[in-house]
């Protein structure tokens, strides 16, 4: 292959730092990356080359000159104590010996030893101590400047706040590592997205560095993430005059020492490092983790190699853009290309449906693979997937494969465009999107899919509240065929229970007769039991109140049910979409005819009751029932329960061992009533 000239190199390298500094913004500017880090090392690695070819075509604010990305206007900006350089690459062994031999002859022959460190896929930050206390965290962002993201790095639990002994001895300390998300907590965080109906991230290092960046600190606290310390920038000792715990101040002297005495301050450190005598063990090493990469509950792309003499790193030096003294490893990218088979639809526990590629097989990460999820209707959008197509899958912190991106040059014009089904596959249910949602879900409430999440929910404490009949003895009867619906439990019979594994006789008894007891709850239980998205327990007893009957509120216009304070257009429409449906209509028609109650009793007359009008709170444990029951019993005397203090609270009514909201009733003065005082108004005793 021929040379290109001094002008095609120019007008390629022009065009490489465009598309390089484009790529850049959207990882880390947007946190929305197009491309996968395969592809962005290989645009990287020919600007590289034609730079190395004509030097003359380097220009200080080239892409391999400095360290990409900014800082967001949304937060102030830190000024890093020293740059947060990145690292060069290593993509094979014979790289890695390139990078030994290099290192040998700028030691003048000396051999060193090395660190090898996993690479975590997350984002770098800078924490900052002062006297042992944790008083400022930074991105990454440019290398010279970060984001103070302080308040929400507090939030993140294997930060230590208070570093242990021997960091009381320090007058400064500053550390430097990767936050990241867990991939069962990246799963957990996808799948409650797509219950809510928003957009999924597209990776755990997309996670978090959305998390970290977040305006509101609870956010993060929410997100469960991580983090993995890796280096020591900054360290200097208190003034200790000599003192018996001088020594303990003595910075470390190699890289191996420094993460244990990171670990004795409170600092998370991966503990799948080694210290390695040659550049034979760091390609062992990495040769291992490349096979075992997801043998781990975290992404990591790689393997990071260090010097570890820190004498023999500071011989070493740096360029502008990263360390001579380390380099990262980068494993095998794990994608491959396929053709779209087809696009078909699974719905999930919740009825959320989720498109799911079939694609030709192909290997994958050590595995065959012929299917790859596509999200929602909108990525499928956005990327222009289509039947047909020849696409790009890679794993995506998941079991399951995803597709990336769309190789559009290779359509024949034979592709299929896909859309959305207006009926759920399964069970043939309207589905709907809600405003403001991705998700399409289905609305069916006897949908098979849904069934046992379905039963779980209306057998719980706060719905329908039967005893005994947990997730184990749902499946049972789901698997017998006993129940495909939650009417059908009203149906059960002694002789087909009996029969389940380990319902003797008592427990079948026990069972039915707390089935049976749930034909009178109050209709609000009913309500909420029902499943009906965005209507919790207060809705259900607004909705209750409101209408007085289950056929009142399957009535319902949106425009009703919107003049209710309580209720918006979101639950309206929710509401008005349930009870649209054929298999609502027959699952409460099957309800009615098994005796449960559909009607809201409504309290005795007000001036009946001591409770009427008044607003009630509880704190403690009673003895006489429990919390429910006493706020249902507060609502069916005309009164209000409510789970708050405050100068409009009529009463609080204390149990064993109150909380704080018996505190705040003796600071505003309300009235206080022990359970019997409580019991004797309610006209029970």
């Amino acid at each position: 292959m021929s040379l290109p000239t001094f002008e095609e190199a120019r007008a390629r390298v022009e065009e490489l730092r465009r598309q390089i500094r484009y790529h850049d913004y959207r990882y880390y500017v947007l946190d929305s990356p197009e491309i996968s880090d395969a592809e962005y090392d290989e645009l990287m690695r020919e600007l590289r080359r034609l730079e190395e070819l004509y030097p003359q075509l380097v220009t200080p604010d080239s892409p391999t000159q400095r360290v990409a990305g900014a800082p967001s206007e949304a937060f102030g900006t830190v000024v890093h104590s020293s740059p947060m350089l990145s690292l060069d690459n290593a993509f094979s062994p014979e790289d890695l010996v390139d990078f030994d031999r290099r290192v040998r002859s700028l030691l003048g022959g000396e051999r060193p030893e090395y660190v090898a460190e996993l690479k975590i896929d997350g984002l770098s930050v800078a924490l900052h101590y002062e006297g042992g206390r944790f008083v400022r965290g930074a991105t990454r962002g440019d290398g010279e400047r970060g984001e103070d993201v302080t308040a929400n790095l507090r939030t993140v639990r294997s930060i230590p706040l208070v570093l242990h002994p021997p960091g009381d001895v320090l007058a400064e300390l500053e550390v430097r590592g990767e936050v990241y998300m867990p991939v069962e907590a990246f799963r957990r965080l996808n799948r409650e997205r797509e219950e809510r109906g928003e957009p999924v991230f597209a990776n755990p290092r997309n996670a978090a560095a959305g998390s970290v960046r977040q305006l509101d600190p609870r956010i993060t606290a929410g997100r469960r993430l991580d983090t993995f310390i890796y280096e020591i920038r900054r360290w200097v000792p208190a003034p200790s005059g000599g003192g018996p715990r001088a020594a303990e101040a003595a910075a470390p002297e190699t890289q191996w020492e420094a993460l244990e005495v990171l670990a004795k301050l409170g600092f998370k450190v991966n503990p799948n490092r080694r210290l390695c005598r040659d550049i034979d063990e760091v390609i062992d090493y990495c040769r291992y983790w490349a096979e075992h990469r997801h043998d781990v509950g975290y992404e990591m792309d790689g393997a990071v190699i260090k010097v570890n003499s820190f004498e023999q790193q500071r011989r070493l030096g740096a360029t502008t853009h990263h360390p001579r003294w380390a380099t990262a490893y980068k494993f095998p990218a794990e994608q491959a290309t396929s053709r779209v088979r087809d696009i078909i639809i699974q719905v999930g526990r919740t009825g959320v449906l989720t498109p799911t590629a079939l694609l030709e097989p192909v290997r994958l990460a050590g595995a065959t693979v012929s299917r790859a999820t596509l999200h929602n209707e909108d990525i499928i959008r956005e990327k222009d997937v289509r039947i047909g197509d020849t696409v790009i899958v890679q794993r995506a912190g998941d079991v399951i494969p995803e597709v990336v991106a769309v190789v559009k040059e290779k359509r024949t014009g034979q592709e299929r465009e896909f859309r959305m089904p207006d009926r759920c596959p399964v069970c043939g249910a309207e589905v709907v999107r809600l405003p403001g949602e991705v998700a399409v879900r289905c609305t069916g409430v006897a949908c098979p899919a849904q069934l046992k999440e379905q039963l779980i929910h209306f057998a719980s404490r706060d719905a329908m509240n039967i005893e005994g009949l947990g997730p184990a003895i749902i499946t049972q009867l789901m698997e017998a065929g006993l129940v495909k619906d939650a009417a059908d439990l009203y149906y059960l019979k002694y002789e087909d229970v009996v029969k389940l594994e380990r319902m003797a006789d008592k427990s079948t008894r026990n069972l039915l007769d707390a089935i049976a007891a749930t034909r009178d709850n109050p209709l609000h239980r009913l309500i909420y039991a029902l499943g009906i998205r965005y209507v919790g327990e207060k809705v259900s007893r607004v909705l209750a109140d409101h209408f007085g009957s289950m056929d009142a509120l399957a009535r319902a216009t949106e425009e009703e049910l919107t003049r209710i304070p309580e209720i918006g257009p979101k639950i309206a429409a929710s509401v008005v979409a349930f009870f649209r449906q054929e298999q609502t209509r027959r699952l409460l028609e099957k309800l009615r005819r098994a005796g449960v109650n559909m009607e809201q009793r409504r309290a005795a007359p007000a001036r009946e009751s001591p409770l009427a009008g008044k607003t009630v709170v509880f704190t403690g444990t009673l003895q006489s029932m429990g919390r429910k029951e006493a706020e249902e019993l507060v609502a069916s005397l005309g009164g209000k329960p409510s789970g708050s203090v405050s100068r409009k609270t009529d009463y609080v009514v204390v149990g064993a061992n109150p909380g704080s909201k018996y505190d705040r009733a003796r600071e505003l003065g309300v009235k206080i009533l022990t359970e019997e005082e409580f019991r004797r108004l309610a006209g029970l005793a």
